[in-house]
């Protein structure tokens, strides 16, 4: 999502971070820079001038100008400033129980998705128990069986009276009834519509009173850019939120929506959905946030996410392997496989530091697929022995995997290349590997031939 906003920034942070000394004059370009990045991507025009007026402030104060680099606290700045406008600490989640709920949002923006998701992240996260998710959408059959669906396929308490009449009475009534089933957590998916109308929010003031929940999520489409923001603000302003769930941040929308919010609305974006699957939630890091914005990557969510799907065992035993140089096609096949738990190679690349903009699509997606194809192809013991791999068997693994020949020899290249460079840090030539890593034209990752073996 953030892309574009990230290219301009980080250009403008190197101007600064060049500066050995700093005044109003030549600070004055990067700044224009700055304010120009965050109007492009769709942030409010209020936001945007508050933000670098207050990062013009800052750099020209005592404290980074006369500091030993004032370049470096220059950027600190904008970081720390950043962090400000997204929102800052996080807020921990109502630690009553059983937790209620009320999630709220115009149709289409994820809601529905958004209260399994919720549910299955706080089970993951908060240790609850027994989720129990309410259907309160009358007007919207398609609404309460996409939900019992969800529900269903997670496990969850499901909660539904499709002849009811009055929303209000019917939620109270659900809600009594599921925690008296011994629900720690209920959801209430209330009704969208369109647009914001007079009936909606009078419908949802009803359902709240009838409900009396803990947390009022609204649910809001960050590709909307700044008419989410008018949504937050009119939705605050009829039933107070306690935060904001922003979707759809894994698309291309410019980013607007999630640097305008919190200024504009002075309401936390509590979680974020980053993609279709039942996993792809979380909780709203705004220091993290950051630094994925200004390139600095976002290694403590990487670490997180391998943590809870990589075996940590067998991670081990790679990690030995690597350090012994006794790594073969067999490892990189588990190695490979670990990977894809991790989700799709374009959203690790985001997380690693310096690899924000390195474009990661379905090209490269591509190429991975082609590698483990072709690995899979191979028998056992030509994983495990890469050297017996003459000309009939990559014919054969060839045609295996659905590729030509020549993948296949730019693999093995590739691999024995990766090989080399593992036996040169086990005996310590760290001159002799920069080295060969130059001439080799080691880039995304440090692999030769422009990153791990299967990428080009």
């Amino acid at each position: 999502m953030f892309a574009n906003l990230t290219e301009k920034l980080t250009k403008a942070l190197r101007d600064l971070r060049g500066l050995s000394k700093l005044t109003e004059d030549n600070i004055a370009p990067a700044l224009v820079e700055v304010r120009s990045a965050l109007m492009s991507a769709d942030v409010n025009f209020k936001v945007a001038k508050d933000f670098t007026e207050r990062v013009k402030a800052a750099c020209l104060g005592t404290a980074v100008v006369d500091s030993v680099n004032p370049g470096q606290m220059a950027v600190k700045v904008v970081s720390d400033e950043l962090t400000k406008l997204l929102g800052e600490g996080e807020r921990p989640i109502d630690p009553r129980r059983p937790l209620r709920v009320l999630l709220v949002g115009l149709q289409g923006s994820g809601k529905t998705t958004s209260a399994a998701k919720l549910a299955k992240h706080l089970v993951k996260k908060e240790g609850l128990r027994k989720p129990s998710l309410v259907a309160a959408d009358l007007r919207r059959p398609a609404a309460i069986d996409q939900l019992e669906t969800l529900a269903r396929n997670e496990g969850f308490d499901f909660r539904a009276d499709r002849a009811a009449t009055d929303v209000a009475a019917m939620v109270g009534r659900l809600v009594k009834d599921a925690e008296a089933a011994a629900a720690d957590l209920v959801i209430v998916d209330t009704a969208g519509r369109l647009q914001i109308d007079g009936d909606l929010m009078e419908e949802v003031r009803r359902v709240r009173d009838a409900f009396q929940p803990h947390e009022v999520f609204l649910v809001a489409d960050a590709a909307l850019g700044q008419q989410a923001v008018d949504v937050a603000s009119k939705f605050h302003e009829s039933t107070p939120l306690t935060g904001i769930i922003l979707t759809k941040l894994d698309g291309d929308a410019r980013g607007g929506a999630a640097l305008s919010m919190k200024a504009v609305t002075g309401v936390p974006i509590r979680y974020m959905g980053t993609g279709e699957k039942s996993g792809d939630f979380d909780t709203f890091h705004p220091d993290r946030m950051t630094q994925r914005i200004l390139g600095m990557g976002d290694v403590v969510s990487l670490v997180e996410k391998a943590q809870e799907v990589v075996d940590q065992k067998e991670a081990e035993r790679l990690a030995e392997k690597m350090r012994k140089a006794d790594f073969d096609l067999e490892d990189f096949l588990a190695q490979m496989q670990q990977m894809k738990k991790m989700g799709p190679l374009g959203d690790i690349m985001k997380m690693m530091p310096g690899m924000g903009n390195v474009q990661v699509g379905a090209k490269e997606e591509k190429h991975l697929a082609k590698t483990e194809a072709i690995v899979l192809s191979m028998t056992r013991k030509e994983r495990r022995n890469p050297d017996i791999l003459n000309g009939s068997r990559r014919l054969r693994i060839a045609k295996g995997s659905g590729t030509q020949v020549s993948d296949v020899n730019a693999l093995i290249k590739q691999f024995s290349q990766m090989r080399e460079m593992m036996r040169m840090m086990k005996g310590g030539k760290g001159k002799e590997l920069m080295r060969r890593m130059g001439q080799m034209g080691g880039g995304r990752g440090g692999f030769p031939g422009g990153g791990f073996p299967g990428m080009r």
